[in-house]
Formats: C-alpha cells, sequence, structure tokens
C-alpha cells in the first residue's frame, strides 16, 4: 500500500531554510524563514511567558483532557484581545491547532454549510493558503491585490475582482500585514470591501496572524471589529505564533459569528464536531500561556511592553532600510518597504535577482522576492541595501 503513495513537492520555504544552513559562508543572512528575530538573531521566550508558564507550572494541578472546544476562558480571552467589545449572542470559537489549524477548520465549516463553497483569494498569498484548498479539493481563484509598480495594493483591481463573488462564497482576507507583501488596505478601503460582500453576499474569511505586529495591538484589529460590526456573517482564524512568540506551541483559535443565537450554537456545534474528527481536544500548553497573561493585568502590561518593542523595532528596520537605499540609488522607488507593516516585504525582484542575492552576497530570501525584515539588524541593513543594489534591483 505504502508503495504506491506519491512524492510531494518539498516545501519552498524548508527548503531555502536547509540550504541556508548548509551554506558556510560568514556573514550569511537569512530574510526567508516566517519568524521574529532579535538583533542577535534569536527568536526569544518572551518575558510575560517565562513567567506564566512558572506560574503553570507551579498551580497546574492536572493533565487531563480540556473541552473538546478549548478552554473557555482562553477563547473569551482572545476573542475580547481581537474583537475588543465580543459580541456573546453572536460568538461562537473553537481553540485550534495554530492558525494553520483555523484556517483549515474555518475551510471545512465553510464546506459543510455550503458543499458547493468558492473561495477567493488574494495574489499573492500565504502559499499554505492554496496548498491546503487544493489538497481538500476546494475550487478558488485569485483576486488582484499587489501592484507590482507601485508595491502597494491594486485596489481598483481587488474591487472589481471582489464584485463577481457569488453569495455564500468565502473571502479570504488578511486582517493586517499582508503576507507575503506587507502592503495594507486603510480603513476607507475596509469599508468599501465591506459594502461589496454586504451586496454580494459573500463570507469574509479574515486570517489573522500578526496582530501586534504592524501599527499596533488596537490599531491591527481595527480591521476585522469593523468587519465583524457590519457583517451579519464572518469567520476569524487567528494566530498566537507571532504575537506572543510561542510558535511551537501552535496556539490558535476559529470564530464565527453568525447572525443569530441559533446559528451561533450550530456553529459552535459544528466546530466542536470538526475538532473532534480532527484531533478530539485542542492543545493546552500554549492556550493556558495566553489567557494567563490576557487575564492578569501585570502579565498582559508587560507583554505587551514587549510586543511594542518588537513592532517598534522592525519599523526602525524598515525605516533604515528605505533612507539606505534611498541614497545608494538616489530615488525613492524603495520608500513602499518603509510603508508596508509586518514581518514582510515583497520587494519586486526578478527570481534571477533573488538567486544573484544568494549567490554573490549569500542573501537568503523567498524566489518571489518576500524578504523577512526581522532577519535583519542595524548592521546587515547597509549589506542588504548594497546587494540590493549591486543586483540590478
Amino acid at each position: 500500500m505504502l508503495s504506491n503513495l506519491k512524492p510531494q513537492a518539498p516545501d519552498k520555504i524548508l527548503m531555502l531554510i536547509e540550504e541556508f544552513k548548509a551554506d558556510t559562508r560568514q556573514g550569511k543572512i537569512d530574510l526567508g524563514v516566517g519568524v521574529y528575530k532579535d538583533p542577535q538573531g534569536v527568536t526569544p521566550v518572551m518575558r510575560a511567558v517565562k513567567a506564566a508558564e512558572k506560574r503553570i507550572w507551579e498551580t497546574q494541578t492536572t493533565k487531563a483532557y480540556t473541552a473538546l472546544a478549548g478552554e473557555a476562558d482562553y477563547r473569551n480571552a482572545l476573542a475580547g484581545m481581537i474583537l475588543g467589545a465580543v459580541p456573546a449572542e453572536r460568538l461562537a470559537s473553537v481553540a485550534s491547532v495554530g492558525g494553520t489549524g483555523a484556517i483549515r477548520q474555518a475551510l471545512e465549516l465553510a464546506r459543510m454549510a455550503n458543499p458547493d463553497v468558492h473561495v477567493h483569494v488574494s495574489d499573492p498569498t500565504w502559499p499554505n493558503h492554496l496548498s491546503i484548498m487544493k489538497f481538500m479539493g476546494v475550487p478558488f481563484s485569485e483576486y488582484r491585490y499587489f501592484d507590482a509598480a507601485s508595491r502597494g495594493v491594486d485596489f481598483d483591481g481587488m474591487k472589481a475582482d471582489l464584485a463577481r463573488a457569488a453569495r455564500g462564497d468565502i473571502v479570504l482576507l488578511h486582517g493586517c500585514c499582508h503576507n507575503p507583501t506587507g502592503a495594507n488596505l486603510t480603513l476607507d478601503q475596509w469599508s468599501e470591501v465591506i459594502a461589496i460582500l454586504d451586496r454580494t453576499g459573500a463570507i469574509p474569511l479574515i486570517d489573522l496572524a500578526y496582530q501586534g505586529f504592524g501599527d499596533g495591538l488596537d490599531a491591527d484589529a481595527e480591521p476585522t471589529r469593523l468587519v465583524a460590526r457590519s457583517l451579519p456573517e464572518v469567520l476569524i482564524a487567528a494566530s498566537c505564533s507571532k504575537n506572543f512568540g510561542i510558535y511551537r506551541e501552535r496556539t490558535g483559535i476559529l470564530m464565527a459569528l453568525a447572525q443569530n443565537a441559533e446559528a451561533r450554537d450550530l456553529s459552535q456545534g459544528a466546530m466542536a464536531f470538526l475538532n473532534r474528527q480532527s484531533f478530539s481536544f485542542p492543545p493546552d500548553h500554549g492556550a493556558r500561556i495566553v489567557s494567563t497573561i490576557l487575564t492578569d493585568d501585570s502579565l498582559r502590561a508587560d507583554w505587551a511592553a514587549e510586543l511594542e518593542d518588537v513592532r517598534n523595532s522592525m519599523l526602525g528596520l524598515r525605516e533604515q532600510l528605505a533612507a539606505e537605499l534611498r541614497e545608494l540609488s538616489g530615488t525613492d522607488r524603495f520608500d513602499f518597504i518603509a510603508r508596508h507593516r509586518g514581518m514582510f516585504s515583497r520587494l519586486g525582484a526578478t527570481p534571477e535577482q533573488v538567486a544573484r542575492l544568494k549567490t554573490d552576497a549569500a542573501i537568503y530570501m523567498v524566489g518571489d522576492s518576500r524578504l523577512n525584515i526581522a532577519g535583519l539588524n542595524r548592521d546587515t541593513v547597509p549589506v542588504l541595501a548594497r546587494a540590493i543594489i549591486d543586483a540590478g534591483i
């Protein structure tokens, strides 16, 4: 039986990581992997996370199963952080295996509700969005999003494509810090997208993986909150990997906002059922860390302060890189880097130029020229800027 399996295409980002590890050159720079790194190149455990883990270790009395939906304290605390005022009469939620698990469960839920569901996804998007949908056999189409000339959002193209969505379709939107481009909608543009969704009857699925990495916790959540206030049905898949730095704990949440209490209860039952079919009970350690932090004023304040330091560090690197490139190129064509938000920016380089960065300068980034700003520090920014110019980007 097993010999009948087909070889799977290797993950390009994971291949890039292995290639970087094998490179023996001094001064090599990894801008491919999608994790935050401090100036020393370390993905640190946050202070509040360490304190929460210590408290859990000292007070936890059992490792028995949690609920199918995960602990209510975790789901309520995270819903409050994301939505602000939580509409309890509309909200169903379940803990998930990371943000990726939440995306998968959201698509399963959508297919349960509408077997003919069609998903509209931005061009480009996180590659795993497409991989999951292809594996599930869920049909999808891409809507225009990134403008290669300005490195901003092609908003007119986006609106024209979304206007063709049908009632009951899913529109997958990045809540903030678009991956892989770093280009984001303004709140006014979000309002126009909401009007299109309301008119077409399509359902938004918001992927919120980087809350706190862009313009701040509340500012990054405001588009999601606006959508939640404005439309009768909304799906939200959120991750705690980045903003709590607990990547390996696989901590996420899927939320469904329904039209009324009856639809909420149906959604809650279906989401718990999907958890049971997929993995029974969700992982608890990361969720307990998050709920311990969010329900303790002192820990929450310390976590928020450290997260703000992380955000400002990335903004500073963006501004430094844009300034270096402005000086070296004698133009402002790289100023988009300072305008982008989150860990990533798409440079708009060709695959050949990306390959030249790797070959000539030992600088590794994804083939579509997505670079991880958090992979830089103040000393490596000038190195990258010079290499970008030398590569002819």
